[in-house]
C-alpha cells in the first residue's frame, strides 16, 4: 500500500509540474476574477444576464430558464461549490440532461493549466480560463 501511495504522489507531482506556470519568481500567475469577468461577458451574459441572475436576452426563449448564478453558494449551504461549477461549465455534469440546455464550452478547456484547489485541499491541473470564470462567479455570490 505504501508503494502505491508513493507512486500516486509521484504521478500527482509530475502532473502539477507539467502545468504551465507564468509569472516571476516561480509563482503561478493565477487567473483572477477580472480575467473571468471578460470571459463571462463573452460566453455567459446572453443567457445568464449581465448580473448573473438568469435574465439574459435569450432567457425568455429557453424552455428551461438559465439559473441565477448569484445563488450558487446560497443553494449549497453558503459554500461556493467550485467543483460543481467547473463540472457544469465544462459539460461533465450535464451528460444526463436530455434536450438542448447549457452548451459545453470546449474552447475554455484549451490552453495552459494551473494548479487549482476546488475546496478539497487537492491541487488539480485545471485550464486557466476555466479557473478564471469560476473565480469570477465566486465574486458575484449573494449573501443571506
Amino acid at each position: 500500500m505504501t508503494g502505491l501511495r508513493i507512486a500516486f504522489l509521484g504521478i500527482a507531482t509530475v502532473a502539477l509540474s507539467a502545468c504551465q506556470i507564468e509569472g516571476g519568481g516561480g509563482e503561478a500567475a493565477m487567473p483572477g476574477a477580472s480575467d473571468g469577468a471578460r470571459l463571462y461577458q463573452e460566453y455567459c451574459t446572453i443567457c445568464h444576464g449581465v448580473d448573473g441572475k438568469g435574465d439574459g436576452p435569450m432567457a425568455r426563449a429557453m424552455r428551461k430558464p438559465p439559473r441565477d448564478l448569484t445563488l450558487l453558494s446560497v443553494r449549497n449551504g453558503d459554500v461556493y461549490p467550485a467543483a460543481r461549477v467547473l463540472s457544469t461549465i465544462d459539460g461533465y455534469a450535464r451528460s444526463d440532461i436530455a434536450g438542448p440546455g447549457m452548451p459545453e464550452f470546449g474552447e475554455l478547456l484549451r490552453g495552459d493549466l494551473v494548479p487549482y484547489d476546488t475546496g478539497d485541499g487537492i491541487l488539480t491541473p485545471t485550464p486557466r480560463t476555466l479557473v478564471a470564470l469560476t473565480e469570477y462567479l465566486r465574486t458575484i455570490q449573494a449573501t443571506r
